[in-house]
């Protein structure tokens, strides 16, 4: 359970907020969320898995969403709050409850902001913040303590950044994003030129990051400033924690990415793709829009089938990939088999 910050919400309230009704009490109160198998006065439960639905009879919730089409079978004691889809309705309460947890205004006199950078209204600064030369901040941007902002940096619009992110100069931010602690952006990419006696030089890397708008990036994931021109996230991109994206890779519009991928330098990744956590991507590669990739893949060369379900590694199509793993599985047997019929034949020419 969690509490809404000691602020209460009555069933006709919450009703309202969601275009939902309620059927019952509706100046009953809640201050909690709970599972609705572990209701208890006071909370507000959800609905949505019909194998829950049991529950529903003999919770102590005070409030349960639930569908429109609904038919209890039995009394139910809690006041229902119908919806058109209570699993959308419960996430849009947590929204709700999220906003007004991170209100947060002012800026710290311990954040220190160089005489030109510009910082718009409501923006809230936290102690040890550090604003960069000629960086932009504008309005109801909110970044936690400890952060570091580069020179030359842009962050637009309503972006929250939490404590402990490190923004490189000339790094872009869009509207809307969020960016968990930890994530380092604009670093150099990896890029070095073998030399003699197996020594490496390092190439400068002179571009930059651009996130566009609605992004939200995870915990400890790096993205690396471009070689020359602009690593690009586009909007509506969510990447998970613990992600490396290399220089002048591209990751298409809504594409969401799990923990722990690596994606190599100048990779480009359509839009509306899904890809699963420890996947690798080797450099230079396309992916083309909507594709499916499983955890732990291993992508090696292009992906031009749009809309293609992928496993493996070296990956494969996924059908394909479970019919392999069951002749796998098999090997043992026919290698018997082999055998047996080898000798077999060797006896019988031995006998022969």
């Amino acid at each position: 359970m969690h509490k809404f910050r000691k602020m209460e919400f009555s069933a006709e309230k919450i009703a309202s907020f969601l275009n939902g009704y309620v059927e019952g009490d509706k100046d009953i109160t809640v201050n909690n969320i709970s599972k609705i198998e572990e209701g208890v006065p006071g909370t507000l439960s959800f609905l949505a898995n019909p194998k829950y639905t049991e529950y529903i009879y003999s919770t102590n919730s005070s409030i349960v969403l639930v569908s429109k089409t609904f038919n209890a079978e039995n009394k139910i004691n809690a006041t229902l709050i119908r919806v058109d889809d209570p699993y959308k309705a419960f996430a849009s309460l947590l929204e709700l409850y999220s906003l007004s947890k991170n209100q947060k205004s002012g800026i710290s006199p311990k954040a220190v902001i160089e005489e030109s950078a510009k910082t718009g209204e409501n923006v809230y600064l936290g102690a040890n913040v550090y604003i960069g030369e000629n960086t932009i901040i504008k309005d109801n941007v909110k970044i936690y303590p400890n952060t570091y902002i580069g020179d030359n940096v842009e962050i637009d619009e309503n972006t929250t950044i939490f404590s402990g992110v490190n923004i490189y100069s000339e790094s872009i931010i869009g509207k809307n994003c969020t960016i968990h602690s930890g994530t380092v952006i604009g670093g150099d990419g990896f890029g070095f030129a073998p030399q003699s006696k197996s020594e490496f030089v390092k190439i400068p890397q002179i571009g930059n990051v651009i996130i566009e708008d609605n992004v939200e990036i995870g915990a400890n994931t790096c993205i690396d400033r471009a070689t020359m021109g602009s690593t690009i996230i586009k909007k509506g991109v969510k990447l998970d924690n613990l992600i490396q994206v290399g220089h002048n890779v591209i990751i298409g519009e809504n594409t969401v990415i799990a923990a722990q991928t690596g994606v190599s330098g100048s990779t480009k990744i359509g839009k509306n793709c899904m890809i699963g956590g420890q996947v690798g991507f080797a450099g230079h590669l396309t992916i083309c829009d909507n594709v499916k990739i499983g955890a732990q893949a291993g992508i090696i060369k292009d992906i031009t089938t749009e809309g293609a379900v992928l496993i493996g590694s070296p990956v494969q199509d996924m059908r394909q990939f479970f019919k392999n793993t069951v002749l796998i599985s098999k090997l043992p047997e026919m290698r018997k088999q082999i055998n047996d019929v080898e000798n077999s034949l060797n006896s019988f020419l031995k006998n022969k």
